[in-house]
């Protein structure tokens, strides 16, 4: 029996919600809330051109660069009414990771500019290459190497030794 759209988009939307809400959150230097929005408007951007993915290589793939293009615009159109939270929400404690080494990384992102942060992210997070990277900013790839090693060199001036300290210490 053939599936409906519909159907084939729930079941893509189930897989891929948990994934790109990791990516938001790094994007968004973890504010949940943010996150949540951003995945919930990159569904619904997939799902009104759903008909279309049949021409789309990799779905997952352009799900992300949905993503990472409806942060940047959510970023240029973002009130300067608007302010980021002191502290993070809800905390993700018992997954296993540490979370003084998890605030610093976010604090430290949250110091980047916004497409530097979407490099990062993209980069190292989402292992993306250079060119694909370019491809989901829509710039060019001297533009992400560029604003990649600029990125990292100011991550690594921020975190400096408390990164190395956070690390070691356990």
């Amino acid at each position: 029996m053939r599936r409906s759209r519909a159907d084939e988009f729930m079941e893509f939307a189930a897989g891929r919600t948990g994934h790109l809400f990791r990516s938001a959150c790094l994007l968004t230097s973890g504010d949940t809330h943010l996150a949540e929005d951003l995945v919930q408007e990159t569904l619904g951007r997939m799902y009104a051109s759903w008909g279309r993915m049949a021409r789309i290589d990799s779905p997952a793939a352009y799900a992300q660069t949905v993503l990472v293009r409806t942060y940047l615009t959510q970023r240029r159109r973002r009130s300067s009414g608007e302010r980021p939270l002191a502290e993070l929400p809800e905390s993700t404690a018992g997954r296993g990771d540490d979370p003084a080494l998890r605030v610093a990384l976010l604090d430290a992102l949250a110091r980047l500019a916004p497409k530097d942060r979407a490099v990062v992210v993209l980069r190292y997070w989402e292992d993306r290459s250079v060119e694909e990277t370019a491809a989901a900013m829509n710039v060019s790839a001297a533009a992400v190497r560029t604003r990649s090693t600029r990125a990292l060199a100011r991550l690594r001036e921020q975190l400096g030794g408390s990164l190395a300290e956070l690390v070691t210490a356990h």
